[in-house]
């Protein structure tokens, strides 16, 4: 296996870059803008040729600028088989990534909603937590197969993402961890009266 470029030779200058490249793909994000690897150069003040040997291709970039981006799953590798556990599990990974990644959900949201724009267009935008809600509920394929897993995955995210977020930051004024503690237990409780009473 060949060793990363900024693994060789003058490691911490080459963190430095490397560094510098990845924060200026983030501030890049927070301004609603999806960066190439020759944006965040040109904003890092780092040649085009130097960055393409940290980030071959924009997909590298924006994994190392949002680490979650091509994960399948936010549970821990080996996690519970209780369903209930596995969603406290996840609410507890997305509330981190709203919590850290704010201006650039706000970004790509308000991109969102422009007219005529791609709704999934802006890269954090493109419906991976529904994916993960998927995988923190499967479980119930064999617990409660009466279940259609799909709509309550979208009813807990539509009362757990940056849309929930921004409406109990702004319009209910909450202090930004009450609105993570109450978008946590709407999840908890979308799911607990899924199972008692069945799901939407």
């Amino acid at each position: 296996m060949a060793t990363p470029y900024e693994l060789t030779g003058r490691r911490n200058q080459k963190a430095r870059t490397r560094t510098a490249l990845v924060d200026a793909a983030r501030e890049l994000l927070s301004r609603g803008t999806t960066p190439t690897v020759e944006d965040a150069a040109e904003a890092a003040a780092v040649s085009r040729t130097t960055a393409y040997r940290y980030f071959p291709n924009q997909r590298a970039l924006l994994a190392a600028a949002y680490p979650e981006i091509d994960q399948v799953s936010l549970l821990p590798t080996d996690p519970p088989d209780d369903p209930a556990q596995r969603l406290d599990l996840l609410l507890h990974a997305t509330n981190r990534i709203v919590r850290d990644w704010e201006m650039q959900l706000r970004a790509a949201l308000r991109l969102s909603l422009e007219p005529e724009s791609d709704p999934t267009g802006p890269v954090l935008r493109r419906g991976r937590v529904i994916d993960w809600l998927a995988d923190a509920l499967e479980p119930l394929a064999t617990t409660h197969p009466q279940l259609d897993r799909d709509r309550l995955a979208v009813a807990i995210r539509a009362a757990t993402g940056i849309e929930a977020f921004v409406w109990l930051v702004d319009v209910a004024r909450y202090d930004r961890e009450d609105a993570l503690a109450t978008m946590h237990w709407n999840g908890v409780a979308i799911l607990r009266t899924a199972l008692r009473d069945g799901g939407p």
